[in-house]
């Protein structure tokens, strides 16, 4: 299939005359003309999941959401304390799941663990702000706001590895 219109032909002819060369023979001109047919068809390269520090302050928190909303990715985020026992079984499980590239497929994800006990969080007061009231909870957020319809609080649950796939997906969808 060729792409080159009788115009691009008659100009390619022109280009030949006034350069003193002969004409362009069928052969030059299909040469030409294959070569202005190619078009790129390599597939878009997928997001890459993103992995923060821990979030210790507002100005953090802002900085991430702002991230994941620029880039258009959910922003996934664990709410822990220091003292939770549960959170240290949670936490590795998660961050492994975001490591392997689960969700990088549907665009990507970025996650980030929010010391929910760390003085700046504390006194911000964004556990009130997004109804944090158990630890461990998961919750995620898209274009900067927490996606409460998905949020999660049961440990059992979180501790579950097949459940933390189903919740990434699900978490996409909802997105």
């Amino acid at each position: 299939m060729q792409f080159v219109s009788s115009s691009s032909r008659q100009a390619l002819f022109s280009s030949a005359r006034l350069l003193g060369k002969t004409p362009a023979t069928a052969a030059t001109y299909n040469q030409f003309a294959s070569s202005a047919a190619s078009f790129s068809t390599t597939r878009a390269v997928a997001a890459k999941n993103q992995i923060y520090q821990s979030v210790r302050n507002l100005d953090q928190f802002h900085t991430y959401q702002l991230i994941s909303s620029s880039s258009r990715t959910p922003l996934l985020t664990l709410w822990t304390t220091s003292y939770c026992p549960t959170c240290r079984v949670v936490e590795p499980l998660l961050r492994e799941l975001v490591e392997t590239g689960v969700g990088e497929e549907e665009g990507g994800v970025g996650f980030c663990t929010v010391e929910y006990d760390a003085p700046d969080v504390m006194e911000a007061g964004l556990g009130l702000t997004y109804m944090i009231n158990s630890i461990p909870t998961l919750l995620s957020f898209d274009a900067q706001e927490a996606q409460t319809q998905t949020k999660v609080t049961d440990g059992r649950q979180l501790a579950n590895r097949k459940f933390l796939e189903d919740w990434c997906a699900d978490s996409m969808i909802f997105t």
